[in-house]
């Protein structure tokens, strides 16, 4: 990695508002917990209380009404609804609510289909081609209205190719929309001009949940039922959490919500065949589910599916009641998934080789922009990613597409706003893109071969506007040390139990330690007992850093998070260091 060498890691204490600590704590809160939540910014209990009634409502999302009447005349008419998905977790996890939920709230299960792109085949979103496979999949018969989950929003093409074949289009979606949006009968995205919805960080899972719980206040009011009557949603709210947590949108206090009562119906065993089924292959327990297992172990097994080989695999394990199919597809899924680390393992190194061979001429350079022949478009995403992490520069990562244009993935830091960034260049070089979209800290984009060079200079210069060198700097926000009488198990699996996650980050706790000995496991663990620097009557400490094998000096300050260790019945208090000034 000669092209970059990352200054080292700053750790930065958060600030903790003593007076909110305190009330919270006053309010019941554990007082670690109180502490973390208050670094955290929230100021009072009831932007962590979970309960439903506290969701912001699907009035304040705008033609969320208007979609619910759409589908309500649709359903009462017996009209034919297609489903148009996305490729990956949120898309697969939208697609199964949508599906679901529009089957309890009066949907004819004949009447009601989905398709999904194959990411190699068709690209993103609804397309002309997607929407004359949808034709296609429901022939002799069309869909008579289209309803795209986590997509949509820049389907321009694809909505007017739709409509002139006299379809109705429901977009509903979450991305960032361009100055020009598509001509659908109803848009229901957060994000869109003039949508006043407080949380603007809903996963596409979510705004489908939202139009779903729409139109059941709908259909009540035409009296389908009462709100004795009506179907549970939150039966769905499983699926919802899952999607959230790995789509990595922000982790408001809307959001954890959601996730925090997905988490408790799949704790008490009320889930979906396919998270059931999931949770088996991955290993993980679900009366102990945590939102990391959302992120780390269920997730990526969906995402392979879109990766490497048909979302529709993960749809099914998502949408089917049959526990033997659920644990069918999930195997499925989890050799996938086991197939896509190793094509992501050698594309890294890969990366990394072409890296080294590639200094920069003047100096570190702020951004990269990275092909490889033999790249692999469905993992172009998470090698940028893994590469953003190691350097901390936004890093995009081109596949050649089918088509032979150049698929690409890219992944940012904090400061660095990419989809902004890749908008800003289009308007510099109209020509340096054929079509570009994502998020902050995620995006994607289409390149002609001939354009990368152009493209990778547009977004060096960009970057070099930007980033100064504080935004370069790789921080980590730590809470400060952990208090002795907090290294238990019963604490351990409190501060797990909650919801982190993006925005909302897990416990990072930082203190000065003594290294009492170390050793390596397996070629590349280093395997540690500490104890708090200058007290040595304290107890030892057991702790283990991941993928590092060089070896500490006899004091050095560690940032650790905690984690339990499970050997032979007995449980202890595990530190997992992550970095070390």
């Amino acid at each position: 990695m000669s092209m970059i060498t990352p200054k080292p890691i700053r750790l930065v204490e958060r600030d903790v508002p003593p007076r909110v600590a305190h009330a919270l704590q006053e309010a019941g809160l554990h007082p670690l917990l109180a502490r973390l939540y208050a670094a955290r910014g929230v100021r009072s209990t009831t932007e962590i209380d979970d309960q439903l009634q506290h969701l912001i409502t699907p009035a304040e999302l705008t033609n969320a009404q208007k979609a619910a009447m759409l589908l309500a005349d649709a359903i009462a008419q017996g009209k034919r609804l297609c489903i148009v998905a996305d490729y990956d977790c949120d898309g697969a996890t939208a697609c199964a609510v949508a599906l679901r939920g529009l089957k309890m709230l009066g949907a004819q299960p004949d009447r009601l289909q989905y398709v999904v792109p194959d990411r190699s085949v068709h690209g993103y979103g609804l397309t002309p081609a997607i929407v004359d496979l949808a034709v296609q999949q429901q022939a002799p018969q069309r869909p008579d209205v289209l309803i795209t989950v986590d997509n949509g929003i820049a389907s321009i093409a694809g909505v007017a190719h739709a409509r002139a074949q006299g379809m109705q289009v429901l977009v509903t979606d979450h991305h960032l929309p361009a100055d020009e949006t598509p001509d659908a009968n109803v848009i229901v995205n957060p994000n869109q001009k003039g949508c006043g919805f407080p949380s603007k960080n809903l996963a596409g899972v979510g705004v489908m949940f939202y139009v779903l719980l729409a139109l059941r206040a709908e259909l009540r009011q035409r009296g389908a039922f009462n709100a004795q009557t009506q179907p549970r949603l939150n039966e769905l709210l499983d699926l919802v959490a899952l999607g959230t947590v790995a789509d990595v949108v922000k982790l408001d206090a809307n959001n954890r919500r959601l996730v925090a009562q997905g988490l408790k119906r799949i704790r008490s065993g009320r889930m979906q065949s396919g998270l059931h089924a999931l949770f088996a292959v991955a290993g993980r327990d679900p009366a102990q589910a945590t939102a990391q297992d959302f992120g780390f172990a269920l997730g990526p097994r969906i995402n392979a599916a879109g990766r490497l080989s048909d979302m529709t695999l993960g749809i099914e394990c998502l949408t089917t009641d049959d526990a033997d199919r659920a644990a069918e597809l999930a195997q499925a899924l989890d050799a996938i998934n086991r197939e896509r680390r190793t094509v992501e393992d050698t594309m890294r190194e890969q990366a990394e080789a072409a890296l080294a061979q590639c200094p920069a001429p003047d100096g570190p350079l702020p951004a990269l922009a990275l092909h490889h022949p033999s790249f692999h478009e469905g993992v172009v995403g998470i090698v940028a990613g893994r590469l953003k992490e190691q350097l901390h520069r936004p890093v995009f990562v081109f596949a050649t597409g089918q088509d032979g244009l150049l698929k690409g993935s890219g992944r940012s830091i904090e400061g660095f706003h990419l989809r902004d960034a890749l908008d800003l260049i289009s308007k510099r070089h109209p020509d340096a893109m054929v079509r570009f979209g994502g998020h902050a800290m995620a995006a994607g984009c289409t390149l002609r071969p001939q354009q990368l060079e152009a493209f990778t200079q547009a977004l060096q210069e960009v970057a070099s506007q930007w980033l100064d060198a504080a935004t370069l700097q790789r921080r980590l926000p730590v809470d400060g040390p952990l208090p002795p009488d907090c290294f238990t198990p019963d604490l351990v699996r409190l501060i797990t139990s909650q919801v982190w996650g993006q925005g909302f980050e897990s416990p990072v706790f930082c203190e000065r330690l003594t290294v009492l000995n170390q050793r390596v496991l397996k070629d590349k663990h280093l395997k540690l007992m500490v104890r708090p620097a200058g007290e040595p009557s304290a107890p030892p400490r057991d702790a283990i850093w991941f993928n590092r094998s060089e070896p500490l000096p006899d004091e050095a300050t560690l940032a650790y998070r905690l984690d339990l260790n499970e050997w032979q019945g007995r449980v202890t208090v595990q530190m997992q260091v992550v970095a070390s000034t």
